[in-house]
């Protein structure tokens, strides 16, 4: 497998991924990039305040949506740590994102290139264009050691 080399946007969610997990929650993170300039950056946050929406994603898509003033965030990007879920996913299509760029895999909770393949549905009515593998070694690493130490 070649091993991608890892954008400045990726670096962002890895360091809010480590926050999450500093703070209990499950450390992915996820970073809005619209060109050069970075939108929005977010963690994990469903234990505080209990929020099951509170992925990373969903929140960094909801921050650069106020941000940028539109529910519609054409043009640009989402770097995440993990590979998206059906409902964030389903946030990404609506959010027309451009580019998803995921770091790790996730075969139990997956829903692009796993499960739902949320993107591949002919319901879907935006499909971004979609990259995997880019810091997803060090994604892993946070993802392992996170569930290890509460074993």
């Amino acid at each position: 497998m070649t091993r991608w080399p890892i954008p400045q946007a990726m670096k962002q969610a890895l360091e809010a991924a480590q926050a999450a997990a500093g703070a209990g929650e499950v450390p992915v993170g996820a970073v809005v990039v619209k060109g050069d300039t970075v939108i929005a950056v977010a963690a994990n946050a469903t234990r505080v305040p209990p929020d099951p929406t509170g992925h990373a994603e969903i929140r960094a898509l909801r921050d650069a949506a106020a941000k940028l003033g539109d529910e519609r965030l054409t043009g640009c990007d989402l770097y995440v740590t993990l590979e998206p879920c059906a409902m964030c996913a389903g946030a990404i299509s609506h959010a027309r994102i451009a580019r998803l760029y995921y770091a790790a895999s996730d075969p139990k909770g997956g829903a692009v290139e796993h499960g739902t393949r949320v993107f591949e549905h002919k319901q879907c009515l935006h499909r971004p264009e979609v990259y995997a593998g880019m810091g997803e070694e060090e994604a892993a690493k946070l993802l392992r050691t996170f569930f290890k130490d509460r074993r």
